[in-house]
Protein backbone atom coordinates (compact mmCIF):
# COMPACT_ATOMS: atom_id res chain seq x y z
CA UNK A 1 0.00 0.00 0.00
CA UNK A 2 1.75 3.28 -0.93
CA UNK A 3 2.21 5.82 2.05
CA UNK A 4 -0.71 8.89 2.04
CA UNK A 5 1.83 11.49 1.49
CA UNK A 6 2.59 9.52 -1.70
CA UNK A 7 -1.17 9.19 -2.40
CA UNK A 8 -1.55 12.93 -1.57
CA UNK A 9 1.01 14.04 -3.91
CA UNK A 10 0.32 12.20 -6.91
CA UNK A 11 -2.93 13.47 -5.90
CA UNK A 12 -1.46 17.00 -6.26
CA UNK A 13 0.31 16.27 -9.52
CA UNK A 14 -2.96 14.73 -11.20
CA UNK A 15 -5.04 18.21 -10.44
CA UNK A 16 -1.95 20.51 -11.50
CA UNK A 17 -2.03 18.16 -14.97
CA UNK A 18 -5.35 18.77 -15.12
CA UNK A 19 -5.09 22.22 -14.99
CA UNK A 20 -2.56 22.70 -16.93
CA UNK A 21 -4.64 20.66 -19.70
CA UNK A 22 -7.81 22.86 -19.12
CA UNK A 23 -5.98 26.17 -19.49
CA UNK A 24 -3.60 24.86 -22.71
CA UNK A 25 -7.51 24.37 -24.19
CA UNK A 26 -8.77 27.68 -22.69
CA UNK A 27 -6.28 29.17 -25.06
CA UNK A 28 -6.75 26.99 -28.18
CA UNK A 29 -10.35 28.28 -27.84
CA UNK A 30 -9.34 32.03 -27.79
CA UNK A 31 -6.89 31.82 -29.97
CA UNK A 32 -9.45 30.43 -33.20
CA UNK A 33 -11.24 34.25 -33.32
CA UNK A 34 -8.50 35.70 -35.69
CA UNK A 35 -9.14 32.57 -37.76
CA UNK A 36 -12.57 32.69 -37.67
CA UNK A 37 -13.55 36.04 -38.50
CA UNK A 38 -10.94 36.21 -41.27
CA UNK A 39 -12.81 33.39 -42.94
CA UNK A 40 -16.03 35.18 -42.33
CA UNK A 41 -18.10 36.69 -45.78
CA UNK A 42 -19.22 39.72 -43.14
CA UNK A 43 -16.84 42.68 -42.31
CA UNK A 44 -18.66 44.76 -40.04
CA UNK A 45 -17.41 44.63 -36.24
CA UNK A 46 -20.09 45.79 -35.13
CA UNK A 47 -22.42 43.01 -36.52
CA UNK A 48 -20.01 40.51 -36.11
CA UNK A 49 -19.50 41.93 -31.81
CA UNK A 50 -23.45 41.74 -32.02
CA UNK A 51 -23.79 38.14 -32.87
CA UNK A 52 -20.55 36.41 -31.03
CA UNK A 53 -22.55 38.48 -28.02
CA UNK A 54 -25.44 36.83 -28.47
CA UNK A 55 -24.79 33.46 -28.93
CA UNK A 56 -21.97 33.85 -25.88
CA UNK A 57 -24.28 34.92 -23.66
CA UNK A 58 -26.98 31.85 -24.54
CA UNK A 59 -24.55 29.59 -24.29
CA UNK A 60 -23.41 30.78 -20.36
CA UNK A 61 -26.83 31.28 -19.68
CA UNK A 62 -27.46 27.68 -20.41
CA UNK A 63 -24.20 26.40 -18.37
CA UNK A 64 -25.90 28.70 -15.41
CA UNK A 65 -29.40 27.40 -15.75
CA UNK A 66 -28.36 23.68 -16.15
CA UNK A 67 -26.02 23.99 -12.71
CA UNK A 68 -28.32 26.45 -10.49
CA UNK A 69 -31.55 25.89 -12.27
CA UNK A 70 -34.05 27.58 -10.42
CA UNK A 71 -31.17 30.04 -8.27
CA UNK A 72 -30.35 31.27 -11.47
CA UNK A 73 -31.71 35.08 -11.58
CA UNK A 74 -30.67 34.86 -7.62
CA UNK A 75 -27.12 34.09 -9.25
CA UNK A 76 -26.78 36.75 -11.52
CA UNK A 77 -28.56 39.22 -9.25
CA UNK A 78 -25.82 38.75 -6.35
CA UNK A 79 -22.79 40.11 -8.84
CA UNK A 80 -24.47 43.34 -7.41
CA UNK A 81 -22.82 46.89 -8.70
CA UNK A 82 -19.19 45.92 -8.55
CA UNK A 83 -20.13 42.97 -11.36
CA UNK A 84 -22.44 45.29 -13.46
CA UNK A 85 -18.86 47.36 -13.47
CA UNK A 86 -16.93 44.57 -14.62
CA UNK A 87 -19.54 43.36 -17.07
CA UNK A 88 -19.62 46.96 -18.50
CA UNK A 89 -15.41 46.64 -19.11
CA UNK A 90 -16.13 43.57 -20.63
CA UNK A 91 -18.29 45.00 -22.74
CA UNK A 92 -16.08 47.37 -24.18
CA UNK A 93 -13.33 45.24 -24.15
CA UNK A 94 -15.50 42.76 -26.71
CA UNK A 95 -16.20 45.86 -28.99
CA UNK A 96 -12.36 46.57 -28.58
CA UNK A 97 -11.47 43.27 -29.74
CA UNK A 98 -13.09 42.80 -33.01
CA UNK A 99 -12.44 46.24 -34.32
CA UNK A 100 -9.03 46.01 -33.36
CA UNK A 101 -9.19 42.69 -35.88
CA UNK A 102 -11.09 44.48 -38.72
CA UNK A 103 -8.02 46.86 -38.51
CA UNK A 104 -4.54 45.02 -38.31
CA UNK A 105 -3.07 41.66 -38.20
CA UNK A 106 -4.55 39.10 -35.98
CA UNK A 107 -1.19 38.83 -34.06
CA UNK A 108 -0.92 42.15 -33.18
CA UNK A 109 -3.97 41.95 -31.40
CA UNK A 110 -3.13 39.14 -29.74
CA UNK A 111 1.30 40.54 -28.99
CA UNK A 112 -0.62 44.08 -27.47
CA UNK A 113 -3.90 41.80 -25.37
CA UNK A 114 -1.24 40.11 -23.96
CA UNK A 115 0.44 42.70 -22.17
CA UNK A 116 -1.98 42.71 -19.62
CA UNK A 117 -0.05 41.24 -16.38
CA UNK A 118 2.20 44.29 -17.27
CA UNK A 119 -1.16 46.72 -17.30
CA UNK A 120 -2.23 44.77 -14.10
CA UNK A 121 1.02 45.10 -12.50
CA UNK A 122 1.27 49.20 -13.57
CA UNK A 123 -2.41 49.74 -11.90
CA UNK A 124 -1.52 47.96 -9.07
CA UNK A 125 1.24 50.20 -8.60
CA UNK A 126 -0.46 53.48 -9.15
CA UNK A 127 -3.49 52.63 -7.43
CA UNK A 128 -2.42 50.01 -4.68
CA UNK A 129 0.90 50.88 -3.95
CA UNK A 130 1.72 47.36 -4.55
CA UNK A 131 5.61 47.11 -4.97
CA UNK A 132 6.96 46.14 -8.59
CA UNK A 133 10.50 43.84 -8.50
CA UNK A 134 13.06 44.55 -10.56
CA UNK A 135 12.39 41.87 -13.28
CA UNK A 136 9.16 43.23 -13.88
CA UNK A 137 10.22 46.78 -14.99
CA UNK A 138 12.82 44.83 -16.81
CA UNK A 139 10.26 42.71 -18.59
CA UNK A 140 7.80 45.84 -19.55
CA UNK A 141 11.12 47.75 -21.03
CA UNK A 142 11.23 44.92 -23.29
CA UNK A 143 7.51 44.69 -24.22
CA UNK A 144 7.19 48.23 -24.74
CA UNK A 145 10.56 48.05 -27.25
CA UNK A 146 8.69 45.45 -28.90
CA UNK A 147 5.33 47.27 -28.87
CA UNK A 148 7.55 49.89 -30.53
CA UNK A 149 8.37 47.98 -33.63
CA UNK A 150 4.90 46.70 -34.08
CA UNK A 151 4.08 50.33 -33.87
CA UNK A 152 6.87 51.69 -36.48
CA UNK A 153 5.57 48.79 -39.12
CA UNK A 154 2.03 49.67 -38.82
CA UNK A 155 2.97 53.40 -39.46
CA UNK A 156 4.02 52.00 -43.19
CA UNK A 157 0.73 49.62 -43.24
CA UNK A 158 -1.96 51.85 -42.26
CA UNK A 159 -2.72 49.25 -39.32
CA UNK A 160 -1.78 52.01 -36.42
CA UNK A 161 -5.77 52.43 -35.44
CA UNK A 162 -6.21 48.92 -34.64
CA UNK A 163 -3.14 48.70 -32.91
CA UNK A 164 -3.89 51.67 -31.06
CA UNK A 165 -7.47 50.17 -29.86
CA UNK A 166 -5.49 46.71 -29.04
CA UNK A 167 -3.87 48.24 -26.51
CA UNK A 168 -7.20 49.05 -24.68
CA UNK A 169 -7.98 45.62 -24.51
CA UNK A 170 -5.73 44.45 -21.51
CA UNK A 171 -7.15 47.38 -19.21
CA UNK A 172 -10.78 45.69 -20.08
CA UNK A 173 -13.26 43.22 -19.27
CA UNK A 174 -16.23 42.73 -21.14
CA UNK A 175 -19.99 41.66 -20.67
CA UNK A 176 -22.33 39.54 -23.33
CA UNK A 177 -25.36 41.56 -22.74
CA UNK A 178 -23.73 45.06 -22.23
CA UNK A 179 -21.90 44.08 -25.41
CA UNK A 180 -24.68 43.60 -27.48
CA UNK A 181 -26.53 46.42 -26.34
CA UNK A 182 -23.32 48.71 -27.61
CA UNK A 183 -23.17 47.25 -30.60
CA UNK A 184 -26.91 46.74 -31.97
CA UNK A 185 -27.81 50.13 -33.01
CA UNK A 186 -24.39 50.28 -35.74
CA UNK A 187 -25.16 46.72 -36.39
CA UNK A 188 -28.43 47.07 -38.31
CA UNK A 189 -29.50 45.96 -40.87
CA UNK A 190 -28.08 42.86 -40.50
CA UNK A 191 -26.29 41.29 -43.09
CA UNK A 192 -24.87 37.99 -41.85
CA UNK A 193 -25.37 34.86 -44.26
CA UNK A 194 -25.74 31.31 -43.35
CA UNK A 195 -22.13 30.76 -43.39
CA UNK A 196 -20.89 33.62 -41.16
CA UNK A 197 -23.75 32.91 -38.65
CA UNK A 198 -22.10 29.71 -38.04
CA UNK A 199 -19.14 30.40 -37.71
CA UNK A 200 -20.34 33.17 -35.20
CA UNK A 201 -21.97 30.50 -33.25
CA UNK A 202 -18.44 28.89 -32.71
CA UNK A 203 -17.05 32.28 -31.80
CA UNK A 204 -19.66 32.70 -29.11
CA UNK A 205 -19.80 29.28 -27.93
CA UNK A 206 -16.56 27.68 -28.17
CA UNK A 207 -13.85 30.19 -28.63
CA UNK A 208 -15.65 32.76 -26.21
CA UNK A 209 -17.73 31.08 -24.06
CA UNK A 210 -15.96 27.34 -23.72
CA UNK A 211 -12.78 29.43 -23.06
CA UNK A 212 -13.78 31.23 -20.66
CA UNK A 213 -15.75 28.35 -18.97
CA UNK A 214 -11.92 26.20 -18.67
CA UNK A 215 -9.63 29.33 -17.42
CA UNK A 216 -12.04 29.38 -14.59
CA UNK A 217 -12.16 25.64 -14.16
CA UNK A 218 -8.22 25.62 -14.36
CA UNK A 219 -7.87 28.93 -12.25
CA UNK A 220 -8.01 26.94 -8.88
CA UNK A 221 -5.37 24.29 -10.02
CA UNK A 222 -2.84 26.51 -10.80
CA UNK A 223 -0.51 29.54 -9.45
CA UNK A 224 -1.27 32.76 -11.05
CA UNK A 225 2.30 32.48 -12.52
CA UNK A 226 1.23 29.64 -14.65
CA UNK A 227 -1.81 30.75 -15.49
CA UNK A 228 -0.06 34.15 -17.24
CA UNK A 229 2.51 31.51 -18.84
CA UNK A 230 -0.04 29.58 -20.50
CA UNK A 231 -2.21 32.24 -21.65
CA UNK A 232 0.51 33.54 -23.45
CA UNK A 233 0.06 30.42 -25.92
CA UNK A 234 -3.18 32.20 -27.10
CA UNK A 235 -0.34 34.17 -28.96
CA UNK A 236 0.96 31.18 -30.39
CA UNK A 237 -1.87 29.59 -31.60
CA UNK A 238 -3.53 32.43 -32.91
CA UNK A 239 -0.72 33.46 -34.86
CA UNK A 240 -0.49 30.38 -36.52
CA UNK A 241 -4.03 29.82 -37.07
CA UNK A 242 -4.23 32.84 -38.88
CA UNK A 243 -1.30 31.82 -40.71
CA UNK A 244 -2.38 28.79 -41.74
CA UNK A 245 -6.22 28.72 -42.35
CA UNK A 246 -6.72 32.97 -43.39
CA UNK A 247 -3.04 32.82 -45.39
CA UNK A 248 -2.50 35.77 -42.46
CA UNK A 249 1.41 36.34 -41.42
CA UNK A 250 3.30 39.82 -39.65
CA UNK A 251 5.40 41.57 -41.47
CA UNK A 252 9.37 40.83 -40.75
CA UNK A 253 9.44 44.30 -38.17
CA UNK A 254 5.94 42.88 -36.43
CA UNK A 255 7.41 40.00 -35.81
CA UNK A 256 10.17 41.03 -34.39
CA UNK A 257 8.28 43.04 -32.27
CA UNK A 258 6.04 40.57 -31.05
CA UNK A 259 8.69 38.04 -30.41
CA UNK A 260 10.39 40.69 -27.88
CA UNK A 261 7.07 40.99 -26.17
CA UNK A 262 6.29 37.38 -26.12
CA UNK A 263 10.03 37.04 -24.51
CA UNK A 264 9.52 39.24 -21.90
CA UNK A 265 6.34 38.00 -21.03
CA UNK A 266 7.75 34.75 -20.86
CA UNK A 267 11.08 35.38 -18.96
CA UNK A 268 8.75 37.90 -16.20
CA UNK A 269 6.27 34.95 -15.67
CA UNK A 270 8.97 31.55 -15.73
CA UNK A 271 11.12 33.63 -12.85
CA UNK A 272 8.22 34.35 -11.08
CA UNK A 273 6.74 30.73 -10.95
CA UNK A 274 10.53 29.94 -9.83
CA UNK A 275 10.57 32.19 -6.71
CA UNK A 276 6.96 30.83 -5.85
CA UNK A 277 7.52 27.08 -6.57
CA UNK A 278 10.77 28.03 -4.00
CA UNK A 279 8.82 29.44 -1.20
CA UNK A 280 6.54 26.42 -0.30
CA UNK A 281 9.84 24.14 -0.07
CA UNK A 282 11.92 26.69 2.03
CA UNK A 283 8.98 26.79 4.29
CA UNK A 284 9.00 23.33 4.85
CA UNK A 285 12.65 23.50 5.24
CA UNK A 286 12.59 25.25 8.02
CA UNK A 287 9.73 24.32 9.62
CA UNK A 288 11.85 20.34 9.75
CA UNK A 289 14.68 22.02 11.25
CA UNK A 290 11.98 23.73 14.21
CA UNK A 291 10.32 20.00 14.21
CA UNK A 292 13.98 18.77 15.52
Amino acid sequence: MMPRAVLGTANKLSEHARGVLLMIGATLCWSSAGMLVRSMHLTDAWEITFWRSLFMTLFVLGVLAAQYRSATLERMRAVGKPGLAVGALWALMYVCFILALGRTTVANVLVLRGISPFAAALLGRLFLREHLQARSWVAMVAACGGIGLMFVEALGSGGLIGNLIALLIPTLVLSGVLSMLIALPLAVPFQAEAWDLTLLVIMGVVQLGLGCLLMLAATPRLRAAEIGLLAVLEIVFGTLLAWLVAGESPAPVAAVGGVLVVGALVANEVIGLRRTAASPIEATAAATQVGH
